[in-house]
Parts: C-alpha cells; sequence; structure tokens
C-alpha cells in the first residue's frame, strides 16, 4: 500500500464496493484507459506524484477518509489534479459543496456509462494541459542569467548563448546579423550586461529612424555654431556612451559619408564634434546590427568594403524562428505569462488548437510577431495567426516538401520532448509510435532525450 501511483496511470478509481469498483474498472479500460482500483484512500495524496498526469475517480461515502477529505488532501499538494466525486442521491449537497471546493465534476447513482467516460476523457485532456504549461513554466524559471534573456533550448540557440557569454568577457567590437524582430537589440544587452562595461551606459540608436539631415550630429555631437540653429554644444551618442557600448541598429541604412566617420571612430577610437577641432578619446565598445547581407551591398557599392571588414570581426547571427521551432512554445508562454502579469490578468492555459497553430505559423515577423501575438492571447483577444490548415511550415519559404515535414516533425518530436516524460516509453505513448519508431527519429533529427530509457522490459 506504500508503493507510489504508477506513472502510468490514467485513472485511479476509488470505491469500497467491490462490485461498482469492478464494473467501472471495466468501462474504463474497455475505453482505452489505463486504470487502476483501489478499495479505500489511506495514505493516498501522498502517492501521487505532483507531475502524475491522471486523474482520480472516487466515491463520497468512504470508511476512513471520505472522498471530500480526500478532494481537500490531493488539492493541498496539487490544485490542478481533476478529480470525480461519485455521489448517492442523499449526498448531492455534499458534491455541490465539494464543486464550490473544487472538485473537476460529480456523478450520481445510477449514471449511464458514457457519461463516466465522457467526464473523464474531458478531465484527462484538462490534466495534460496543465501539467504541459506547467513544464514550460518550470523550463522558464529553471535558467542562468543568460538562458533567461536569449529564451530557447535548439540547437541554435544553444550556440548563440555560448558565443554571446564568450564575446561578452571579451572588449571587441561585435556585428550582428538577425532578420527583423529576431531580438538584436536584446542580444546586444546581453553583451553589455554580461561584460566589464555593464556599470557604464548603454545607448542604443537606430541608424534607420534617423534623418539625413540630423544622423551626423546625433552620432558625433556638435559645437555651438556648427551649423544653422545649433545654438548650443551637444553631446553625441558615442561620447555619450564613454565608458560602456553603443548599439546601433540599422546600421546598412547610413550614408557612405557617415560611414566613413564612423570607420575612423573605430580605428582611432575617437570622436571629433561638427564644428569642432578637439579629438576626443572614447572607451567604447560598439555592437552594429543589420538584417542585411552586407558584403552584397558592399559589392553593389551601398556599403564601404572597408567598413564591412572592420565591423566584421566578430560576428553574431542570430536564428530566424523558423529555424528553431522547438523554442516557439516556450517562447510564447513567457510572453503571455509577462504580458498577464503587466495587465493584472490570469494567466491564460494554452490549447491543443492554439499550439498547432504557434507550431505550423512561418513567423515572418520572428520573436516581435511572436510577441505581440502572446499579448493579445494574454488580453483574451484573437491571436491574429493562420489556422493550422493555412499555416506555412516553419523552416524557410525555399525549402522542399520533404525538408518541410522533417522540420515540422522534429518541432513537434522536440515541443514533447520539453513536457518531461520521465521514460522513452511514456514519450512514445505521447507521440503516437512505437519506440523503435521513437529511437530511429531522435537519431536521425539530432535529438537527446534526457529522459530514463530503462523500461525495455516494461
Amino acid at each position: 500500500m506504500n508503493d507510489p501511483i504508477d506513472s502510468r496511470t490514467q485513472v485511479l478509481l476509488i470505491d469500497d464496493d467491490p462490485h461498482l469498483r469492478q464494473a467501472l474498472s471495466q468501462t474504463l479500460d474497455l475505453a482505452g484507459f489505463k486504470v487502476q482500483t483501489l478499495a479505500d484512500a489511506k495514505g493516498l495524496a501522498s502517492r501521487i506524484a505532483s507531475d502524475w498526469p491522471g486523474v482520480v475517480v472516487s466515491d463520497i461515502r468512504m470508511p476512513g477518509i471520505n472522498g471530500l477529505e480526500l478532494l481537500r488532501q490531493l488539492h493541498d499538494q496539487d490544485a490542478d489534479l481533476p478529480v470525480l466525486l461519485i455521489t448517492g442521491h442523499g449526498d448531492v449537497p455534499l458534491a455541490v459543496q465539494a464543486m464550490r471546493d473544487g472538485a473537476y465534476d460529480f456523478l450520481e447513482k445510477p449514471f449511464a456509462s458514457e457519461a463516466l467516460l465522457d467526464s473523464v476523457r474531458r478531465a484527462v485532456e484538462v490534466r495534460r494541459l496543465k501539467l504541459e504549461n506547467r513544464n514550460l513554466r518550470l523550463a522558464l524559471t529553471d535558467r542562468q542569467q543568460l538562458g533567461a534573456r536569449l529564451i530557447g533550448q535548439s540547437a541554435p540557440m544553444l550556440r548563440l548563448r555560448e558565443q554571446v557569454g564568450a564575446l561578452a568577457a571579451i572588449n571587441t567590437d561585435v556585428l550582428i546579423l538577425g532578420e527583423t524582430g529576431a531580438g538584436k537589440e536584446v542580444v546586444a544587452r546581453a553583451l553589455h550586461d554580461l561584460s566589464a562595461r555593464r556599470k557604464g551606459p548603454f545607448v542604443a540608436i537606430n541608424a534607420g529612424a534617423l534623418a539625413e539631415s540630423v544622423v551626423e550630429s546625433e552620432l558625433f555631437g556638435h559645437e555651438a555654431g556648427a551649423f544653422t540653429g545649433a545654438q548650443k554644444r551637444r553631446i553625441g551618442k558615442f561620447e555619450f556612451a564613454n565608458g560602456g557600448t553603443l548599439f546601433l541598429d540599422e546600421i546598412e541604412s547610413m550614408s557612405l559619408d557617415v560611414q566613413v566617420k564612423l570607420l575612423r571612430l573605430l580605428q582611432e577610437r575617437v570622436v571629433e564634434r561638427l564644428g569642432g577641432n578637439q579629438l576626443i578619446p572614447l572607451d567604447i565598445r560598439v555592437i552594429a546590427a543589420t538584417k542585411e547581407d552586407l558584403r552584397g551591398a558592399a559589392d553593389q557599392g551601398r556599403f564601404r568594403p572597408d567598413l564591412y571588414y572592420r565591423l566584421n570581426v566578430a560576428p553574431l547571427r542570430i536564428p530566424p524562428l523558423r529555424e528553431r521551432g522547438e523554442d516557439i512554445l516556450l517562447l510564447f508562454q513567457y510572453h503571455a505569462e509577462t504580458a498577464a502579469l503587466r495587465h493584472g490578468l490570469p494567466v491564460r492555459e494554452l490549447s491543443t488548437s492554439l499550439r498547432a497553430q504557434l507550431l505550423g505559423h512561418a513567423w515572418p515577423g520572428n520573436v516581435r510577431e511572436l510577441q505581440n501575438a502572446a499579448e493579445r492571447f494574454a488580453l483574451g483577444l484573437d491571436t491574429g495567426l493562420d489556422q493550422p490548415g493555412e499555416a506555412s511550415v516553419i523552416v524557410s519559404t525555399g525549402a522542399g516538401l520533404s525538408d518541410q515535414v522533417e522540420a515540422y516533425e522534429r518541432a513537434l518530436i522536440s515541443a514533447e520532448m520539453s513536457k518531461s516524460h520521465n521514460s522513452l516509453r511514456s514519450l512514445a505513448e505521447a507521440l503516437g509510435i512505437a519506440r523503435k519508431t521513437l529511437h530511429d527519429k531522435l537519431r536521425k533529427h539530432g535529438l537527446d532525450f534526457a529522459g530514463s530509457s530503462n523500461d525495455d522490459n516494461d
């Protein structure tokens, strides 16, 4: 009686009537559920693990611990565990009170088999979604500082975090390459905050948002009288960032004249204000970012080749979201919870249909698009995403059908792996495939399952 409940059990049935217990067990077993039966609830709460994936069906009237006391004990340990209560005719008022106390459902004797099965099916699905979302939240909180900023468990994100960690400790300029919305400023801030310059200023400027007439003044500063309207001295962004880091986004939008001055600044580490003659020494780290192919722009005469080679010493490429489909659910959960907390709203659960939408969407706007969708979801609005049948697969547009199928399959397996299955058998069952097939697919996709594999003889 002291053994823990089998983790593969889907329905735990407790009733002191052996005939009813056997009849209900057969009904559930024939419907495909893995059932475990008990004659009493003594010591039961301590034997159920917090991540147990099943539901409890219990009679209310039992010797020792009755169904209401069992409900309280189970919910003290795990408030998300669905408990279905079976009542006699005279117990209906008790059952109504139990519902107020958090029971998932109650069935009044005599009840039809289909009523039991319908309630159990819904409860099992609710339990599955609760645990999936709980595991996603645990994965988000169980991280070091860099992992909490650059969220993801995919191979591209693991490589990116490793590169950022290495470059943060080196006082060298960095060129960040990434599509719109991929998180270039997030990476730049991580490089600054993990560096020896963290106590200095972090100055971010978007070159693409500056008018041609003011870009030099904004970046390099000016002296009073340098041009019409310059009534007093202005400290430029480079000078203001002295002792810290300057993040220069959309560097490809800078004019060739400004690129000349930037090249000089990077080489000599001095800045000269417009209208001035004084060379001001700088102790800064420059992190530039672009969404374009700068080498191609240089070949076309739109970007200076010498500046490109000067910047390209330590390049960092941020993978687009379509290349790391394993991270989509984790990122969406994080941003949805952040938005809910910011607006003082309860955290919503991710439904099965929404998960399919998230995994199937192409994410042309990358993390920024996902963040906006998560915010809308947290507010109770439509996410604005494609329906599963209309969605693009999370790989590049030019990929062939087989590549798209493989990428989608890998994403689905990775998403299921994030749910903390404790054995290959449970992972295979969740995916609906044989263990041999699962072994082959894990090998093919280069996935490393961290659960126990000692279930070959189960």
